[in-house]
């Protein structure tokens, strides 16, 4: 099990450039199982989950090629479907959380599919019911395999119909809309998660000859189609990454430029940190953030503490409470951040509490971080990472404290960030792996 060994207290400058969106590598990535012609997708982060999905892909006979970094082709036109109820593919679909993804598209275009308890962060339970609730709508049917923990789904012909989504679920919007693309009639989509991951989705998909409008809302419209074609597309950049480094030049930087984030894409993500008291510069299309030896924490209108909750897009996405509760321990002031979409996405902060930081957790979903203002330092300590974005909220901490900190388990930090040591260390860092 490799580790990162993080000399703290290094100020970071300079310039880098976030890596192309995980999230969305995911689906469009699935996507191209609709269709037997060629896709090309160009900006697509070399880290753990995407390399494994590709590579299960592969697996099942998708004929893949890397023309260039961060350049994929995706043909599908030769797919060994038997595999897809084999052991060895289920074992492996278990281990990746994306490999869910891969189920709307194989039933839409091949009527059937087969899904294992999916891996990934242990961040608390995330069901795949609002999944199967669409493909059962749009006419499937599934059972569970005895003795296997699997689910088969099976499909003669999908319907289009309409349907309300018990959850705006990220990747349950993705595999009921590429499920959809194909069947037969009209699908309607109410409850739709609308993040731009969703739109970059649909838009791709449109130039494969898909009909889809409503994109950018809750409601989306879907006309079947009997066929896709094949396209290019490119990844928007990741915006948890951006918000990573927004992180990191608040707590440790020296003048950090983060360059072409796509700002119109981000959302809110900016103004949360500046809720926070951090600086935030846009220029053109990077975010320019300087040193920050204070940053004060602001209160609501009526003077009560500061609550950082997550929403469904466009509220906060909850991947970056993590980082701005790190942020928050070195700022001036309190705040809540309430975590409500996982149950045990903040108890990696009793690491953060052994290092120093004033944080009572009040329950599985609510942290008070009591702010130091920078006069008391984090220490040094030794940690592991549970899921990937505690891991990088943990190597902020680390950065930022006195000592030279270890930090096991960072296959998890791999999973969504590109050589991270490597790009961090050319800002400043002293970061070893081992």
């Amino acid at each position: 099990m490799e580790s990162f060994i993080i000399e703290g207290g290094h100020a970071l400058k300079g310039e880098i450039t976030p890596q192309g969106a995980k999230n969305e590598a995911l689906q469009v990535i699935c996507a191209t199982l609709l269709t037997s012609e060629e896709v090309t997708i160009s900006n697509i982060p070399d880290i753990l989950d995407v390399n494994n999905l590709i590579q299960l892909l592969k697996d099942i006979g998708v004929k893949v090629g890397n023309p260039e970094k961060g350049t994929f082709t995706f043909k599908a036109d030769e797919l060994d479907l038997d595999y897809l109820s084999s052991d060895e593919f289920v074992n492996k679909c278990a281990q990746l959380r994306g490999s869910v993804l891969m189920i709307g598209p194989l039933l839409g275009r091949f009527g059937k599919a087969t899904v294992a308890k999916p891996g990934g962060d242990k961040i608390g339970r995330r069901r795949l019911d609002t999944h199967f609730l669409g493909f059962r709508k749009l006419g499937a049917t599934y059972h569970r395999i005895t003795g296997r923990d699997v689910y088969e789904l099976r499909a003669d012909k999908l319907n289009g119909c309409y349907m309300l989504l018990d959850e705006a679920s990220v990747t349950g919007t993705a595999n009921i809309i590429m499920a959809a693309v194909m069947a037969d009639g009209a699908t309607t989509i109410y409850n739709a998660a609308c993040e731009p991951y969703i739109q970059q989705l649909c838009n791709m998909l449109n130039r494969m000859g898909a009909k889809i409008t409503g994109i950018g809302s809750n409601l989306l419209n879907i006309e079947g189609v009997k066929e896709l074609k094949g396209t290019d597309h490119r990844l928007l950049p990741d915006m948890i990454e951006v918000g990573s480094f927004i992180a990191m030049a608040a707590m440790v930087g020296d003048g950090i430029r983060i360059k072409n984030v796509s700002i119109k894409n981000l959302g809110i993500i900016p103004d949360a940190f500046r809720r926070l008291g951090v600086q935030i510069i846009e220029e053109n299309d990077d975010l320019f953030i300087p040193r920050h030896t204070h940053y004060q924490i602001d209160s609501f209108i009526d003077g009560t503490i500061m609550t950082l909750s997550d929403a469904p897009w466009p509220g906060l996405t909850p991947d970056l409470l993590s980082v701005l509760l790190v942020v928050a321990t070195q700022a001036q002031g309190s705040v809540l951040i309430h975590q409500k979409m996982f149950e045990s996405r903040l108890f990696f902060v009793d690491k953060l509490i052994d290092m120093g930081a004033q944080i009572i957790l009040c329950d599985p979903h609510r942290a008070v971080v009591v702010g130091h203002d920078h006069k008391i330092r984090l220490r040094a300590g030794r940690m592991s990472s549970p899921d990937i974005r505690a891991g990088i909220a943990l190597l902020i901490a680390a950065l930022s404290a006195d000592g030279t900190s270890q930090i096991n388990n960072i296959a998890q930090i791999d999973r969504g960030y590109e050589n991270i040591e490597g790009r961090l260390n050319a800002l400043g860092a002293k970061i070893r792996r081992q």
